[in-house]
């Protein structure tokens, strides 16, 4: 619903057409026609910016958003992560501090991870999964791709240990391709994630957690633009 109501906007006239009738419209006005001309475009243009950007954002304002999802226990949600690019999630495991970050997979492989079909349907996530231990530098990350039904591992290595406050990090090396290695160590390393709950139970919640971080993106991009605009309309008014 979000992407049709970006692309669907209301203004239907070309912002060339309307900033073109504003410089002829101020072209008849003697000698200050050079410089009221391009004032006049300009202020149309943002006149017509701002009202788009406020349709927008009203409507966007108004979605429903999805049920409430508790993440499966012993999950619990990171502080502050709606408001950052790191982790999600977050449990222990014996001595083990274990870490999700999610994305759409749409996000890293464009043209892959969604149904154009299904709206924002978001059926395909990427997961980065740390697990740390006490006294160690490095942790060991896992590359995960996640669906309703199941969750597969792309790939495996060695990292630094990530700060709950940090972004994604990589590293020099991400380990061999997980098809290359043999089925038994595949699944192996399936089972020792399973083992830490991390499985397709966790996709409701991280699918619901999207939904409700793109809404909040895209509220704060209309009314940061909408800002932006708006002083500049205000600093051109001042100026005459």
């Amino acid at each position: 619903m979000m992407r049709r109501a970006v692309i669907q906007s209301k203004p239907c006239q070309s912002w060339r057409v309307i900033a073109r009738r504003a410089a002829a419209t101020g072209s008849g006005s003697g000698k200050h026609s050079s410089t009221s001309a391009p004032a006049s475009a300009a202020a149309a243009i943002n006149s017509l910016l701002l009202r788009s950007l406020k349709d927008h954002y009203l409507e966007v304002s108004k979605m429903t958003p999805p049920p409430k999802v508790s993440p499966p226990s012993p999950f619990t949600i990171i502080k502050g992560a709606l408001d950052s690019n790191g982790p999600v999630l977050k449990r222990t495991y014996g001595k083990e501090e274990i870490s999700i970050s999610v994305m759409r997979l749409a996000n890293i492989i464009r043209g892959e991870g969604d149904d154009p079909e299904e709206g924002d349907a978001i059926n395909q996530l990427f997961l980065h999964v740390d697990v740390s231990k006490p006294g160690k530098e490095d942790s060991l990350h896992f590359l995960c791709g996640l669906y309703p039904d199941a969750l597969g591992i792309h790939s495996v290595s060695m990292r630094p240990k990530l700060d709950p406050s940090e972004d994604v990090v990589q590293s020099k090396y991400n380990g061999p391709l997980f098809e290359d290695l043999d089925e038994k160590t595949r699944d192996a390393l399936h089972s020792f994630i399973e083992e830490r709950g991390v499985d397709e139970s966790l996709f409701p919640f991280l699918q619901a957690w999207l939904y409700v971080k793109d809404h909040r993106n895209l509220l704060r991009w209309f009314k940061s633009v909408g800002t932006f605009i708006t002083e500049i309309k205000s600093a051109d008014a001042a100026k005459h």
